[in-house]
């Protein structure tokens, strides 16, 4: 269970909700919306690799905006299946791209420490899909996160931790090391939490 994403929900989906219906009323797409949250998470990235930590966080708070925006737009015609395709995928790269960022800012520093990172990332992304394709295929259904396309499972950490941590990389950059480990620990705890939550909901069926 992540400790903000369930929270704030009920806070932020009204607020993304009225902006997003101004955003499509003028045209603009959803599809739009995630590839511009891409880019801009794309062109944080870069800046940190550069060593413009500080600066980084303007476009990579800009991309989770984005990231909001796209579902309330997408909420206000017919949502479709390729844009929940389309945004997972391109949330995935953002997520891989940030700890790039830091690991090519310093390789022979940060090299292990990210690789340990990206490790953990790539094994809570597993256990994430890998339930929503079986949570799927038995017409399982949440809506605590917010409408998705995707079927989402709690977890000790989520988006709302991520991006936290990401901001606090940001701002703490000579501390990516023990940071990177921490957190790298706690996703890989929130894989095995969801693996184990397979095994009770699925193992029988």
């Amino acid at each position: 269970m992540g400790m903000f994403d369930a929270k704030i929900r009920p806070l932020i989906d009204p607020i993304l909700n009225a902006q997003g219906a101004r955003l499509a009323a003028f045209g603009v797409t959803a599809n739009q919306i995630t590839v511009a949250g891409l880019a801009l998470g794309l062109m944080s990235a870069a800046m940190i690799a550069l060593g413009l930590t500080y600066w980084a966080l303007v476009p990579l708070l800009a991309s989770r905006l984005a990231d909001g925006l796209d579902g309330a737009v997408a909420r206000c015609h017919a949502p479709s299946d390729f844009g929940g395709y389309l945004d997972i995928v391109c949330d995935f790269v953002f997520y891989g791209a940030v700890p790039l960022g830091f690991v090519a800012l310093a390789p022979e520093i940060n090299g292990l420490a990210g690789a340990f990172l990206l490790c953990s990332f790539y094994a809570n992304g597993a256990s994430f899909l890998g339930y929503a394709v079986l949570a799927e295929k038995h017409d399982m259904q949440t809506a605590a996160r917010g409408v998705k396309t995707l079927y989402f499972t709690g977890g000790i950490l989520e988006g709302a931790e991520t991006i936290g941590f990401f901001v606090l990389l940001c701002l703490w950059p000579q501390a990516f090391i023990p940071l990177a480990y921490a957190f790298g620990a706690l996703c890989f705890a929130t894989a095995l939490s969801r693996v184990l939550l397979a095994a009770r909901v699925f193992f029988n069926r």
